[in-house]
């Protein structure tokens, strides 16, 4: 992983596009979406790496489909389009995730919400984003919230996936009803060794996630000095093998051979699926929205959703965005409005609310996807299984090994974690894991935010020079003039 400088005198999050968004992604000429879609890495990593966020896009889509009838023809269709929009606008794997606090709402509250709630609440949150977006207040947010708040955001979603990773591989899960099964049996075609398997799999081809060239050139100068002391020969040349091992390994698209293999088991698992599939798209509808299914949707959906979208799908995704492609670091402004324009597009057709996340840019990195083209290549695929399944392609969704899924999750969710290993004072560190510990024993990203923003600021009053201290230096003084006196 492209590790940022840890200068203890950095700037928070924008420290790129502080200066009049000097780091901004405004609309492109044409001529530079070549440049977006140039590879940065091997095509095979990059497609693996487009893979990288189904972990967290197919339970929730999964989910919605089967409760709240989502019309996944359209999901898949529109999110399709938003990927090769995002990879062809930003340059980098940004990812097209669902919105989660309203796909929460929609399958665990009663009565679940229809998809004309969904839309409305999906349309409200893109309004408010589009908002704070086009009037540069998104852009003052992300310029003076403190970082190690933004941290503590971070890590508590990282861990949030991770937990919620090691759940799916060791239970059975119930999409409908969102809660844990029986124990996940040993064996099967969704079992624990098949999870184990495609875990150790993973890490044997990516390791740790380290970009695999930094190491090459650590051993490059490992090597020279050896040269120059007389350095033991055979030494180097073990120490070339091990790169030139490491690159083999991380050239396999590992994430994407994982994943088709889970598509392999849907029909072996259920091989009535090819007689029930139907070829074609499903017919596009403009959705109905009376003002109840407005009410509804933003009073119980879009307002827990808008705290999650502010911090999580712009303001951690962006830093997230400087941390792995410093020369990339996105503006706030930009993925505000990208947000807003993407449901504004896609919601009145029936498709997903959608927005950018921290866990889905993680995740596709952490699988080596270093450029747009990765998700242009995602948003290809996506685009044919609309087009050539349509609504039908539940039938292969719901038939996937969730154990797998899990492990994709589990490694996006540590890769988003990781990112908070940059704190370097204890006092930066603590705002960091008290804003995480509030936001995962609350279930609230916003609530863990307003602690963390509390607590940063009594801290910072702590070391104020304030009136009381001037007043008690002036005090001292005045008494040392007094014992200076004659009798």
């Amino acid at each position: 992983m492209e590790d940022s400088p840890s200068d203890p005198n950095r700037r928070h999050p924008s420290a790129a596009a502080d200066d009049d968004d000097t780091a901004t992604t405004p609309l492109l000429l044409p001529g530079q979406w070549r440049r977006h879609l140039r590879l940065k890495t091997a095509l095979s990593s990059e497609l693996s790496g487009a893979v990288g966020d189904l972990g967290t896009y197919i339970p929730i889509v999964l989910a919605l489909t089967l409760v709240s009838h989502l019309d996944l023809s359209a999901t898949l269709i529109f999110t399709a389009l938003y990927n090769v929009a995002t990879g062809l606008l930003f340059g980098i794997p940004m990812p097209v995730q669902p919105m989660k606090s309203i796909a929460a709402v929609a399958v665990s509250e009663s009565p679940h919400l229809s998809p004309s709630q969904i839309a409305a609440a999906g349309l409200s949150t893109a309004a408010v984003l589009l908002f704070l977006g086009a009037t540069g207040l998104m852009s003052l947010l992300y310029r003076y919230i403190p970082l190690p708040v933004v941290r503590g955001v971070q890590l508590s979603q990282g861990l949030a996936f991770a937990f919620s990773a090691i759940k799916y591989i060791r239970y059975e899960q119930d999409f409908v009803t969102s809660k844990s099964g029986p124990a996940r049996p040993w064996l099967g075609l969704d079992g624990l060794i098949l999870a184990l398997a495609a875990v150790l799999f993973l890490v044997l081809c990516t390791g740790s996630g380290d970009d695999v060239s930094t190491d090459a050139r650590g051993m490059d100068c490992m090597d020279e000095c050896d040269g120059d002391d007389g350095g033991d020969v055979e030494s180097s040349r073990s120490r070339r093998n091990i790169d030139r091992r490491l690159r083999t390994l991380s050239a396999i698209p590992s994430a994407l051979l994982v994943f088709l293999f889970g598509l392999v088991l849907c029909f072996i698992r259920d091989p009535s699926i090819f007689s029930n599939l139907k070829f074609g798209p499903s017919k596009l509808h403009v959705l109905s929205i009376s003002w109840d299914d407005w009410k509804s949707g933003f009073l119980r959906a879009a307002i827990p959703q808008i705290p999650l979208s502010i911090l999580n799908s712009v303001i951690a995704v962006c830093k997230l965005s400087g941390d792995l492609f410093p020369d990339r670091e996105l503006s706030a402004a930009s993925v505000s409005v990208s947000v807003g324009i993407m449901n504004f597009v896609g919601c009145w057709f029936g498709a997903m609310p959608v927005c950018h996340g921290a866990g889905g840019l993680a995740g596709q990195y952490r699988f080596g996807g270093r450029s747009g083209a990765s998700v242009v290549f995602l948003g290809i695929g996506k685009l044919v299984l609309g087009l050539l399944f349509g609504n039908s392609f539940v039938r292969i969704l719901n038939q996937f090994p969730i154990g797998i899924l899990g492990v994709l999750l589990l490694f996006a969710g540590i890769e988003l974690a990781m990112a908070s290993r940059d704190m370097n004072t204890k006092e930066e560190s603590f705002v960091m894991l008290v804003c995480a510990a509030v936001s995962l024993t609350g279930s609230s990203a916003a609530l863990g935010f307003g602690c963390g923003i509390l607590l940063f600021l009594l801290l910072k009053l702590r070391r104020m020079d304030c009136f009381s201290s001037r007043f008690l230096t002036s005090a001292s003084k005045d008494s040392g003039d007094g014992r200076n006196v004659a009798p």
